[in-house]
């Protein structure tokens, strides 16, 4: 075979970074990439950006040399990420808090609402209901996190981890407040509400979770290409035959039933962010998906089946 030559740029400044000589052309972006960390120990993979254009799309890691629109000498543009870290101990951050922050309103603690007596315990069973509900639904994230998810990027920006711990923790603070506080007022509707909720919400649940195994199944022998969901022999995963992301659905309904169940507007505002995030996601991944498959189903939608 016939050896080919790499020479990676600045994407910024167009200099020359390094020239790596004699590279086998069955060579994929990530043996290059660990190439150039050897002579950049600083700039690990998960760190860099490899692409063919300044301006354009991050090459993959399993993308192969000679696959690529490059002559017998390829120039690849270089560009730091920044310090990174992975999306397991992100995930991990992102739902401990959570977990741990509702407990702070949900046992009154005294530096919340006070030291009068009266605060000490709520009258109202479902104030004890949402919290059984809200620390299973983070908990079983967490679950998710370390036993079902397999993610197709190894590693996020460090500096976004302030970010999302802010939303994440200050609306389970916020939502925690209101919920807990002595002057909380029970659903209109009473049991029949609660328990229309309750059901709505476990539902939800075991939707996402057996989405959740779904998707990680498809990439059971450690690929990380890109494949068609399809529904399995799991009722819950015949959303799939409506929509692209049934994950985001379900994830939604979840929070609809939260809300029912409660009744507090600040977790319908929530609620309401839920929906907006998980819909601009799940077009993402929708476009993604037409982009990269012909046969792609094209009666699905994103998120909501026939609508959205």
């Amino acid at each position: 075979f016939v050896s080919s030559q790499v020479e990676i740029l600045d994407w910024e400044t167009k200099k020359q970074l390094c020239f790596l000589d004699k590279v086998e052309p069955n060579a994929t972006i990530r043996e290059i990439r660990l190439m150039f960390h050897k002579l950049y120990p600083r700039w690990y993979p998960a760190r860099q950006s490899i692409k063919l254009d300044p301006k354009g799309k991050s090459l993959r890691d399993e993308e192969i040399l000679q696959h690529l629109p490059v002559g017998t000498t390829a120039t690849l543009y270089f560009k730091d990420l920044g310090p990174q870290i992975g999306w397991t101990t992100v995930f991990l951050i992102e739902y401990t808090g959570p977990l741990f922050i509702y407990f702070l309103f949900y046992f009154r603690m005294t530096f919340v609402y006070g030291l009068d007596e009266r605060f000490t315990s709520s009258p109202h069973p479902v104030v004890n209901l949402a919290c059984i509900c809200h620390s299973f639904h983070y908990i079983k994230r967490l679950i998710e996190t370390v036993f079902v998810h397999r993610f197709s990027r190894g590693t996020m920006p460090l500096r976004n981890i302030v970010k999302n711990c802010l939303y994440y923790w200050g609306f389970a603070a916020w939502l925690a407040y209101y919920i807990n506080h002595p002057l909380y007022t029970p659903p209109s509707y009473g049991k029949k509400q609660v328990n229309f909720a309750v059901i709505m919400f476990l539902l939800c649940e075991a939707g996402n979770f057996s989405i959740h195994v779904a998707l990680s199944d498809l990439q059971r022998n450690g690929s990380k290409t890109c494949k068609i969901p399809y529904p399995t022999k799991n009722p819950f995963t015949w959303l799939f035959f409506f929509v692209s992301c049934p994950n985001y659905t379900y994830e939604v309904g979840t929070w609809i039933s939260f809300t029912i169940m409660t009744q507090c507007v600040p977790v319908g505002l929530f609620t309401l962010l839920c929906f907006i995030q998980m819909t601009v996601w799940a077009k993402d991944k929708h476009c993604t998906y037409l982009r990269e498959f012909k046969d792609y189903p094209s009666h699905r939608t994103p998120i909501i089946p026939f609508l959205l």
